[in-house]
């Protein structure tokens, strides 16, 4: 439950942070995350914390900051709001939620270790928070599915309670709210990220059963009474998987919505969380794309054997890449393993260069990207197999070094 006695820590960045319920445009305007972040850095230059800007002598060392947009009057003033947070406390106690600080010793490591300066200065939350240490499976999808997409959503969510590993979701409705209820139905514990209306949610009557038991955690980086907003739904997106081991989306769109924008952000920023995408019967258009972007497939149902083992022998598979070769006579496709790319490409590449071709035609031929194929082309002509020509930049066989074979 809430502890009436916040960390010092804690105290300061709700005061510097929190809207407490208002309209954020009221002045003083709380500091958005970047600006908490510039001010961070500066508390660590002059080796201070944020509870060091309770003391009374804080206001002197704030008339020395010169970052721009925190002017000392503003943080001044901010800190100053000191009733609001004691009003605020008593309302988030008697609601049953919690706070957490980016310093709290309670905030999950997760977050801050994936996440760095990305990870929300507060997090309010109710249920239970050592939950947000567990890790497990998130499972996100689109709001408007169909009954098959939602039914497979909660197979997969009994078979991660079976198996006693957690589900982290968003709990919009569609496959978020089928996954977090469907671990949830079948006995498993289930942390729900939410954009907004915390204080709704946590008395809902789908969550609260499992709240008191302590198999549901829900936590919001956004006032728990704040309404829905696109762009906070958009931004929590990476807080669902960074508390996660592995990602599954289920359906997404293509090229929009929170599915697909959270999605390409965890292939390109969060390497280190396989994300996988449903590749069985109908598939999106949007899964397609991301599977072709890095996304791994998910294992086919039935999933018998472990699913954590299955998810971990997948996510380390090197899915076979497909490479368009042409000869004089036809067009091939080749899969090939990355690893044993280079050598099984090398021939083609010599073929082509029989005549002087520059790298972007060159990767036109083969269907590649251009800058993999600038990669090719400085290993071979370091290998003395390939000889480049200036004015303009090409590349051509070096032929005395090189034997052409196309096995």
């Amino acid at each position: 439950m809430f502890n009436h006695v916040l960390q010092p820590d804690t105290q300061a960045i709700l005061l510097l942070c929190a809207s407490f319920g208002q309209n954020r445009q009221i002045q003083p305007q709380p500091l958005t995350l970047s600006e908490y972040n510039s001010l961070t850095d500066w508390l660590r230059e002059n080796q201070m914390r944020p509870a060091d800007l309770l003391e009374s002598t804080a206001k002197e060392q704030l008339e020395k900051i010169t970052l721009n947009k925190l002017n000392p009057e503003r943080l001044s003033a901010l800190l100053e709001r000191g009733m609001m947070l004691s009003l605020a406390v008593e309302k988030w106690t008697n609601q049953g939620l919690w706070v957490l600080g980016r310093s709290d010793i309670n905030y999950p490591k997760r977050l801050k270790q994936r996440l760095r300066h990305s990870a929300p200065a507060i997090l309010y939350g109710v249920g239970n928070i050592e939950l947000l240490s567990l890790g497990g499976l998130a499972i996100i999808g689109s709001r408007d599915v169909d009954d098959e997409i939602l039914g497979y959503t909660r197979r997969v969510a009994q078979n991660s309670a079976v198996q006693d590993m957690q589900v982290i979701s968003g709990g919009a409705r569609g496959v978020d709210q089928a996954a977090m209820l469907g671990v949830l139905d079948a006995g498993g514990t289930s942390v729900g990220v939410l954009a907004d209306s915390l204080t709704k949610a946590a008395v809902n009557s789908k969550y609260r059963s499992s709240i008191q038991e302590g198999r549901l955690t829900l936590v919001s980086s956004y006032d728990p009474e704040a309404g829905f907003n696109t762009g906070n739904a958009m931004g929590r997106n990476k807080y669902i998987y960074a508390l996660a081991d592995y990602a599954l989306v289920v359906s997404s769109s293509f090229g929009e919505g929170g599915t697909w924008a959270g999605a390409v952000e965890a292939l390109s920023r969060l390497q280190d969380i396989p994300v996988f995408v449903r590749l069985e019967g109908v598939v999106s258009e949007g899964n397609q794309q991301l599977h072709n972007q890095g996304a791994k497939s998910f294992p086919a149902e039935p999933c018998n054997d472990s699913l954590r083992e299955l998810l971990t022998k997948a996510a380390s598979w090197i899915e076979p890449i497909q490479i368009k070769v042409e000869t004089t006579t036809q067009e091939t496709i080749l899969d090939i393993h990355p690893q044993d790319i280079y050598q099984a490409i090398l021939p083609f590449i010599l073929n082509h260069l029989q005549q002087p071709k520059d790298a972007k035609s060159l990767a036109e031929c083969l269907d590649v990207r251009p800058s993999q194929m600038q990669d090719w082309l400085n290993k071979a002509v370091s290998e003395g197999k390939v000889r480049k020509i200036n004015r303009p930049v090409a590349y051509i066989v070096n032929k005395p070094a090189t034997q052409l074979s196309l096995l």
